[in-house]
């Protein structure tokens, strides 16, 4: 620290514009121009450690030297001192001359004494010119006597205004001088104490204020401040003590001041600066970051896209909220991370659901509706009214929520082809989810975000596919899902398919509530028996049954014929099917309730007729309009004179162009000698039935399968044993039972029906029963086997046997009593099909058979039981003999 100096009576005056050096104070300069050379080489190089001068400010805006300063260290620092640089320059050539300058210039008439702490020497390349580099400490302060120049700098006579040590002891008793020193202290050791907290310094400053006297930190402080020039001249002129504490401790307060209020706004701002301005700021560093780094890439292009992308899909608040949340997380994360791609799948993914898009729908024309089914389906009348219906309620009020519909019936009569219809009369978009052998719930509801390779369910998974949130979705094979420890889907699909819940209906991996209420859900099941209760209770059940040969027929001609020769690219002029081959492959090829294997015949027909266009052995000569096609090889071909006998035709050109490219000599007309050619020989014969019932002991039941009814064939037969009944065909254990209580019934009935001479008499005795279904590879279980058991067995133990025109159905009670089955009509119409003139059903169930379709009913003869004795009366020709006096 500066101690007391002899200054001489006349010192070499550096002049600073605009700034003023304070005694204790530190400064950095670099002097270049001429004048300022001379003097520092004069004054401070030769005289070493001796030499002083005086630094005196100017006033004059066009002052000769410039002066700038770069504050780097203030009175927090370790050393406490202030570090300054200056620059000293001749900003004009033309003025170096000192009188000139006296003219221009403003001095100040008080200026401090300073000596250099560190000077060094430099030469500038190439001009070769000397700069000196200067650090000054300021000594005491000084009054200007006179002013004058030495060559090329200023010289001034001085009288210094520092104090003597008795005047100073004098005024250290003063106790407005104590009070002022305490009060200074007090406010410098705040300041202090604030700029630590902030730096975490201080130590050296408070050591300043123990050891240097008062009057000299009240500069050094003052010199640390970035004050205007007007104060920094009123702090040098302050000689007096007491002023001079005075305005230092203002000056001082007045910056502790000004930093408690740049913290208090600095918090303000900070709080109300929004989390979306401080991430920008974080972004751009970053982006800097990176391309120093020489890692910039499209990342950021595309999470930007993604976030535009998010703000137009029209997510709720709330959900928006959450989409916000995750997107503000992605941003923090590196694309690197192992979390990075799975939350930006997850916010593509809410990006593109459809929360508010739906399909602009068809003013509804139930017409045109009517219309658009009948060309799609023939026939299910009852289908399509309960279809209409529900496009009437739809259209008189659009925001109604419909029943689930749930299609049921055997594969193959158009339960998927419904739901389409439906989509297209309502001008929606359509979508299929297959929920066959679905075992896991997370099919439905989506796997949570935690697990590896996680996703959503299926449910929303399709409508991102499709695009809007009002589809028509199907539902397709509901009765086929299964379930196991990942969990039941059933249970699943009860929030999905109720009104009431759907509306919020919350996906494990959006793990956000999705609007379900404006889709249309269909469901098709091939059978009820596996739908869970809660399930079905949801869901409107409509059965389409099979159809009947003639509706076959209509619809083999009127649909699947037309689409069979346009996907083989043939047409009536290559292949002809009369409507008499066709009902042949009907009868003698496909026993099934849809249309599948007929098409598929039909198809294979359309295959032969393909072969033989394309195999034809008459080469057709070529006429110069073909070149129309645009085939070099055709007109390659023509240029030579040759002929052609096939080219290929581009998928553009019709079925009439096509039929003028290939000629053949006539048509190909299906026989009954192709039908065997090409599908080989009959499969069903309309005598089965008549051949397997030529012996006693076989009888003829109807069943009903997930392909629809189907007639089934029992056969019994008697032989040496011990009593025992044996049972094959793959048999579940409910028509075991029944088979138990139909030999019951006829070893208790075996008098009443003359099997047997006299009560007593064991049917069973030295014999054993064996009862066997074909086929054997198929299972088959159910009660209403019941009448055709005892039928059979009847059959065989009075060797009569049972008329082979006549088909039965029916559970039987152990006293008798027939009782009502299911599947009716199914069984009806298989009747029909296989041949079957006469069937026999139980009496409760005559109210089914308005569903029956008349034809059918016309062509056979319904005969209702109410008891077992009734139905034998119908099995067997001639009817069964009875007692008189039948205890029955």
């Amino acid at each position: 620290m500066a101690e007391s100096v002899e200054l001489p009576s006349r010192l070499g005056i550096l002049p600073f514009r605009n700034k003023v050096l304070l005694p204790g104070a530190i400064i950095r300069i670099r002097c270049t121009s001429p004048s300022s050379v001379k003097l520092v080489e004069q004054e401070l190089w030769q005289r070493e450690e001796k030499g002083l001068i005086g630094i005196l400010p100017v006033r004059d805006a066009a002052e000769t030297t410039t002066v700038g300063t770069v504050l780097s260290q203030g009175v927090g620092s370790d050393s406490g001192e202030r570090s300054s640089r200056i620059q000293v320059g001749n900003s004009d050539p033309q003025k170096a001359d000192g009188k000139n300058q006296q003219e221009v210039i403003h001095w100040h008439t008080r200026g401090v004494a300073a000596r250099a702490l560190h000077l060094s020497r430099g030469v500038e390349k190439p001009s070769g010119r000397v700069t000196y580099i200067v650090v000054l400490e300021g000594l005491c302060r000084f009054n200007v006597q006179e002013l004058s120049t030495r060559g090329t700098y200023y010289t001034a006579r001085i009288s210094p205004l520092e104090m003597t040590k008795a005047d100073m002891e004098q005024v250290e008793q003063d106790p407005d001088f104590i009070t002022l020193s305490r009060q200074f202290k007090a406010t410098a050791m705040e300041l202090i104490s604030v700029l630590e907290q902030k730096q975490k310094t201080g130590g050296r400053t408070k050591v300043l204020l123990e050891t240097v006297p008062v009057h000299k930190l009240a500069d050094i402080f003052v010199a640390s401040f970035e004050i205007s020039f007007e104060e920094q001249l009123s702090m040098l002129d302050s000689v007096d003590l007491k002023v001079r504490l005075s305005k230092a401790t203002e000056l001082v307060d007045r910056h502790l001041q000004s930093i408690r209020v740049a913290e208090k706004i600095t918090q303000k701002v900070e709080g109300q600066l929004s989390k979306s301005q401080k991430e920008f700021l974080l972004r751009q560093q970053m982006r800097a970051i990176k391309e120093e780094l020489g890692d910039n890439d499209d990342d950021e292009d595309d999470v930007a896209t993604l976030e535009r992308k998010m703000q137009s899909a029209g997510m709720p608040s709330t959900i928006w909220k959450h989409a916000q949340r995750e997107l503000r997380r992605l941003k923090k994360m590196q694309p690197q991370q192992p979390g990075y791609n799975s939350s930006r799948v997850y916010l593509e993914l809410l990006a593109d659901l459809p929360w508010q898009k739906t399909s602009e729908e068809l003013e509804l024309d139930l017409k045109a509706a009517k219309e658009q089914l009948d060309s799609d389906h023939y026939g299910l009348v009852k289908v399509k009214q309960r279809i209409i219906e529900y496009l009437a309620v739809r259209k008189l009020k659009p925001d109604a929520r419909g029943p689930v519909l749930c299609f049921v019936g055997p594969p193959g009569v158009g339960k998927t082809s419904l739901a389409s219809s439906i989509a297209t009369a309502l001008g929606r978009k359509f979508i299929r989810i297959s929920l066959g052998g679905v075992k896991d719930e997370a099919d439905i509801r989506g796997h949570r975000r935690t697990y590896i390779g996680s996703m959503p369910g299926r449910l929303i998974d399709g409508l991102k596919r499709i695009g809007v949130c009002n589809p028509v979705m199907l539902l397709d094979e509901i009765d086929k899902t299964g379930s196991d420890v990942r969990g039941d889907p059933a249970s699943a699909l009860l929030e999905v398919l109720d009104p009431e819940q759907n509306k919020t209906f919350n996906d494990h991996y959006l793990n956000v509530p999705f609007d379900l209420s404006r889709v249309v859900f269909v469901a098709t099941a091939n059978r009820v028996q596996p739908i869970p209760p809660p399930l079905l209770d949801r869901m409107e059940v409509i059965e389409l049954p099979g159809y009947t040969p003639e509706e076959k027929l209509k619809i083999a001609m009127g649909h699947l014929l037309p689409r069979v020769l346009e996907q083989h690219g043939l047409n009536s002029e290559f292949l002809q099917i009369p409507e008499a081959m066709v009902k042949l492959v009907i009868q003698r090829y496909t026993r099934e309730a849809g249309v599948r294997n007929l098409e598929r015949n039909l198809a294979a027909l359309a295959r032969a007729a393909a072969v033989r266009v394309a195999e034809q052995e008459q080469a057709v000569p070529l006429s110069r309009e073909v070149h129309r096609f645009a085939s070099p090889l055709v007109e390659n071909r023509l240029a030579d004179g040759a002929e052609v006998e096939m080219e290929v035709i581009p998928m553009d050109v019709n079925n009439h162009e096509i039929s003028n490219t290939f000629k053949i000599a006539s048509p190909l007309i299906v026989d009954e000698a192709m039908l065997e050619k090409v599908l080989g020989p009959p499969r069903f014969d309309d005598t089965e039935a008549a051949e397997r019932v030529a012996t006693p002991g076989v009888s003829v039941g109807l069943v009903w399968t997930t392909f629809g009814g189907e007639v089934q064939f029992v056969e019994a037969t008697a032989m040496v044993g011990k009593g025992e009944l044996h049972l094959t065909g793959q048999l579940g254990d409910v028509i075991k039972e029944s088979a138990q209580i139909a030999l019951t019934w006829v070893r208790a009935r075996a008098t009443d029906l003359r099997l047997a001479a006299a009560e007593e008499i064991n049917l069973l005795e030295g014999r054993d029963i064996h009862i066997h279904f074909p086929a054997g590879a198929v299972p088959k279980d159910g009660p209403s086997a019941g009448v055709t058991l005892v039928t059979a067995l009847v059959s065989l133990f009075s060797q009569k046997r049972v008329r082979a025109d006549t088909a039965m159905t029916g559970e039987m009670t152990l006293r008798g009593l027939i009782l009502p089955v299911g599947g009716i009509k199914d069984k009806i119409l298989a009747a029909h099909r296989c041949g079957i003139k006469r069937v026999i059903l139980p009496e409760r169930n005559l109210k089914d058979l308005v569903e029956v379709p008349p034809p059918v009913l016309g062509s056979l003869e319904i005969l209702l039981a109410k008891r077992m004795e009734d139905v034998l009366e119908q099995a067997f020709e001639g009817g069964c003999p009875w007692r008189q006096h039948s205890k029955l």
